[in-house]
């Protein structure tokens, strides 16, 4: 039997190391280039505009107080508590200024009015294929005071050069104020504009920037307007809105997850859009409008003072990041990057930012019963991903074509289509022979170990039959016994004497043997940059 077993392995082993039959040996791609890839063609560019007319004071200094700074001033330089230059002096004084901006400035009339427009930029993405759509609620709703102060530090730029001119002027009256001077009054005149700003009616639109072909986005993108279903709070609430936007078929999606599947210690992946490239003007148009995934580990479950729960993870994002998906290892996506932490300085904390658990993004989804779906576009994509990444081009190629059918639009497919093939023309298909084939070769390989099985049996038999013995006959019966020699079945027996029994004549031809008995059976037979919030 093992003499048997032996053989069919070798003969298995024979068939499989055939030329063009082995298994290709699968290559190992990282996890996070798996999930960018699965990911990028349903994280969307937002850009939501606002625009609305600006009432702005004229700053007007309080002399009063103005006076009272400048003997204060005087007396510390008598003193020798400030250096006597000039310099130095521009430098206190509006340092004090700075502190308390209303105490040394007042607004006046008139007022004067600019028409302001400003654009802010987030990450959304995709939850059903006919174009519902998942960021974060300050990404369509931000706080009245931070694009207060956006509308002060963006459309008012040229107000607020004309204020520190005569701000500067104002003080040091002859010479001209330092740098470092300059930045102060900047800082002063910003904050004053900000905090005196009258803003009007506001125009709020929000759009998709559909990615171009090879992805991210160029001066041809589409501009998809968008409508808002739903919208929860800005951080420190549930953080998270719904959009729609109309038309749409066959979109890719992402898979939500649950908020078990991860725990702490876990690594988090974000996909989105950080406005720190997007805004980067050193950077093409259409290399900064990609999207950046980035990693990073899970490290702690928080919640606020009203109780909202979030992660924090030390995976790297920034504003325009907001609203983005993060993912686990099973590349579901667990929650949506909302904010950033801050120091006790007010700055920004190195990679240190909060998400918001999926299950409160499924509870925004269910008051308007918006049902989460894997689109057919992204189930046939992410099965030619696999495909592709194992370097079974000549399968995944179909698959691609397939895709491309479904979603015409869709921005990545088809580079890996012109991919593929160049990877085939190229003689680097590893694609394992059609179902068909195997068939075939199990057939051989049964077809040969029937063969093999049938010459071991022979030759055994062939050695039981001993030298001198006939065709057919199989082992003549040892002396005195009946049947053959090591027999295990049944207890031995005298042999029958030969020739006729006593008294009667014998047969002619001579005594008669009888045939020997067949040997019996063998036993065991084979078988943005927009506000981006946070928190102090």
């Amino acid at each position: 039997m093992r003499r048997l077993i032996s053989a069919l392995v070798a003969v298995g082993l024979a068939v499989l190391a055939v030329p063009g039959t082995a298994w290709a040996e699968e290559k190992e791609v990282p996890l996070a280039t798996r999930l960018a890839a699965k990911s990028h063609p349903a994280v969307q560019l937002l850009a939501t505009n606002y625009s609305a007319k600006l009432a702005v004071p004229t700053m007007a200094a309080n002399d009063e107080e103005v006076q009272k700074l400048v003997k204060e001033t005087v007396g510390k330089v008598v003193r020798g508590e400030i250096p006597q230059d000039e310099q130095s002096l521009y430098k206190y004084i509006l340092e004090q200024w700075a502190a308390d901006v209303d105490r040394f400035l007042r607004p006046v009339a008139p007022d004067r009015v600019v028409e302001a427009k400003v654009t802010g930029t987030c990450t959304g993405w995709w939850v059903t294929p006919d174009g519902y759509m998942v960021t974060g609620a300050h990404c369509v709703k931000p706080d009245t005071e931070e694009l207060g102060k956006t509308f002060a530090k963006q459309a008012l730029d040229q107000i607020n050069k004309q204020d520190v001119t005569e701000l500067i002027q104002a003080i040091a009256q002859e010479g001209q104020a330092s740098d470092a001077n300059i930045e102060k009054a900047t800082e002063i005149v910003v904050e004053f504009n900000a905090k005196h700003l009258k803003i009007g009616e506001i125009s709020q639109s929000t759009a998709v920037l559909q990615s171009v072909q090879g992805g991210g986005v160029d001066k041809t993108a589409k501009e998809l307007p968008v409508e808002i279903v739903t919208v929860g709070e800005s951080y420190p609430g549930k953080d998270v809105a719904v959009l729609k936007v109309n038309g749409q078929q066959n979109l890719p999606t992402l898979e939500l997850g649950a908020d078990d599947d991860v725990q702490v210690g876990d690594t988090f992946y974000i996909d989105g859009f950080p406005g720190t490239v997007t805004n980067n003007g050193s950077l093409s148009l259409e290399s900064r409008l990609q999207p950046t995934f980035t990693q990073g580990p899970y490290n702690a479950q928080r919640s606020t003072q009203g109780g909202v729960p979030y992660y924090q993870t030390q995976a790297p994002a920034y504003g325009g990041n907001s609203g983005g998906p993060v993912f686990s290892d099973s590349g579901k996506v667990v929650g949506i990057l909302i904010a950033g932490l801050n120091d006790a300085g007010g700055q920004s904390a190195q990679n240190q930012q909060l998400v918001l658990p999926v299950s409160v993004v499924k509870e925004k989804l269910n008051e308007k019963n918006v049902k989460p779906v894997t689109s057919g576009t992204t189930l046939s994509y992410n099965k030619a991903l696999d495909d592709y990444f194992k370097r079974y081009y000549k399968r995944a190629l179909p698959e691609f074509r397939a895709v491309q059918a479904l979603n015409p639009g869709h921005p990545y497919v088809g580079k890996y289509i012109s991919d593929s093939q160049a990877a085939i023309n190229a003689g680097k298909d590893e694609t394992p022979p059609p179902l068909v084939t195997w068939l075939l070769i199990g057939v051989a390989v049964v077809a040969v170990a029937g063969a093999v099985v049938l010459v071991i049996m022979l030759v055994k038999r062939r050695s039981r039959r001993g030298p001198g013995a006939g065709p057919g006959t199989g082992f003549p019966p040892g002396p005195g016994m009946v049947g053959n020699p090591g027999d295990p079945f049944g207890a031995q027996q005298p042999a029958p004497p030969v020739g006729p029994p006593p008294g009667q004549p014998a047969y002619p031809g001579g005594p008669h043997t009888g045939s020997p008995m067949a040997p019996p059976p063998q036993p065991g037979a084979p078988g943005y940059q927009p506000p981006w919030p946070g928190a102090q």
